[in-house]
């Protein structure tokens, strides 16, 4: 879910053939998606406009968005004359072919219509503009509390917060449970968030009830005592000023006349702030640099030999050529100029035959970038019989290397840049502690490793760099500020 955004499109027509006799066409267009196998699926499609060649339609196309996927769109703009809704007995006004990754990393996209491959539908063109549907408000909440009824026999209380808003069917939804503080009548509770649209469906004015209650072990927690309130309160809580509330236990205020609260629950501050999601970056302009490392040492085996993992198969392809492909074909939509560096590693290298852990794929130290996905294939396949697969197996040079380009960018202060480094390896690891501590520091750094292990290798190393049953730490425990690696054994998702 959380790699999941919903996208709106807006679509636009300029110069559309005419098909109506003595009218102008009245145009709708249709959204489909590619579901594999040739197949097309429609997705979405506006409204029908009467009369108009130029129409900006006012439906939105809402599309869920997949990163990691290529999702192939086909937009076709017809010229509907019946009340049918087959669009097979209308008129084909022309349409395009693209990615949803092209749309949402240009600012507009416009492309001229086709009516088939090559062939133009007139001076017709289409334009898409995408907008990430959204409420990514975050609700952060500092509480404390004073003087709350005893409720333990032997010791204090033991207090927890619960936060709950009305469901749609009229019952009171949980929101949010706060940690126990164990036997403290004042207790500060540790600063929490919810996001808006959980918090209170963004409504600011939504009744939130707020209980305290006594935790007990055997989970018969007993109230102390509960209030009522909604965002737009709350947020009247600042550094100079508390918003405080009255803790009310409903049966005790029935008995008892001289009842006054049962405690008072103090707002220390209510800040509400936009959590930028990963569409945010992208339709910002942030360019995505992709980087290739690639492992030449010599356990892989000899490239001439059909067992080793270099060796080209007559149909053109190994594990590392798919591996770039697969990871290439995603990111090189969200990079402008698809120049992308590619480096070996592990090999020994001509003329002087020097072991090195960061040469350039195509020979060309000072410009090691290959145009496009297809360049890095290219040099890799170029590069195979002129070097010797050697060792040891060294890491820590290429991600210190894209390291420094990521840390420079870091500088600039205007997160334009992100960078992956796809490292595909058959898996033994010489420097794990070097890589360790490399990985640590790029961990600060806006950007991510990507490790695809080749194989029947063990890659108990490669589950550790991941991260992934507990946090990366350094040789001198320094824990990684975030997980950027992830891992993935090539055999496992092979077909």
């Amino acid at each position: 879910a959380g790699c999941l955004s919903r996208v709106e499109l807006s679509v636009s027509c300029r110069s559309l053939l005419d098909r109506d006799l003595g009218s102008s066409s009245d145009p709708l267009c249709v959204l489909l998606q590619d579901v594999g196998g040739g197949q097309w699926a429609e997705l979405d499609r506006t409204e029908r406009i009467k009369n108009c060649q130029n129409p900006d339609f006012c439906k939105k196309l809402v599309v869920d968005y997949y990163f990691e996927k290529v999702q192939k769109l086909k937009f076709g703009v017809y010229d509907i004359d019946n009340k049918t809704f087959d669009l097979n007995d209308d008129d084909y006004l022309g349409g395009i072919e693209c990615t949803l990754g092209q749309v949402v990393s240009s600012s507009v996209f416009s492309r001229p219509l086709e009516l088939k491959q090559g062939k133009p539908a007139g001076k017709g063109t289409i334009t898409i503009s995408a907008e990430e549907i959204k409420d990514t408000r975050v609700v952060y909440l500092e509480i404390e509390a004073r003087n709350l009824d005893k409720k333990d026999f032997l010791g204090k209380s033991d207090p927890f917060l619960e936060f709950y808003k009305p469901s749609d069917a009229g019952t009171w939804q949980l929101v949010y449970r706060s940690e126990v503080i164990k036997n403290n009548l004042n207790p500060c509770w540790r600063k929490f968030s919810v996001s808006l649209q959980t918090f209170c469906g963004g409504d600011f004015n939504k009744p939130i009830k707020v209980q305290c209650a006594d935790h007990d072990s055997d989970g018969s927690h007993d109230l102390i005592g509960t209030f009522e309130t909604n965002l737009t309160q709350l947020q009247k809580a600042s550094d100079s000023s508390l918003v405080e509330f009255e803790c009310i236990h409903p049966e005790k205020k029935q008995k008892k006349k001289s009842y006054k609260n049962s405690g008072i629950i103090r707002i220390k501050s209510c800040k509400i702030e936009t959590e930028y999601s990963f569409l945010d970056y992208v339709m910002g302009g942030c360019q995505i640099n992709f980087t290739v490392g690639v492992d030449f040492t010599g356990s892989n085996g000899d490239p001439r030999s059909p067992d080793s993992l270099h060796y080209i198969s007559p149909d053109g392809i190994n594990e590392y050529l798919i591996a770039i492909w697969s990871v290439g074909s995603v990111v090189q939509d969200y990079d402008a100029d698809k120049l992308f560096p590619a480096f070996g590693f592990g090999a020994q290298v001509p003329p002087s035959w020097q072991v090195s852990h960061e040469f350039a794929l195509n020979f060309n130290p000072s410009n090691p970038y290959c145009q496009g996905i297809q360049g890095i294939v290219d040099a890799y396949r170029q590069i195979l019989p002129q070097i010797r697969l050697y060792g040891p197996t060294n890491f820590s040079p290429i991600i210190n290397h894209v390291a420094r380009f990521a840390a420079q960018s870091a500088q600039q202060g205007t997160a334009s840049q992100y960078f992956i480094l796809l490292i595909i390896t058959d898996g033994e690891i010489t420097d794990l502690d070097q890589t360790r501590q490399a990985i640590v520091n790029a961990s600060k750094l806006p950007m991510s490793i990507i490790i695809v292990g080749v194989g029947e290798a063990d890659f108990k190393a490669m589950e550790f760099l991941d991260g992934d049953n507990g946090v990366l730490k350094s040789l001198t425990g320094e824990p990684a500020a975030r997980d950027i690696v992830q891992f993935v054994p090539f055999r496992q998702f092979k077909n």
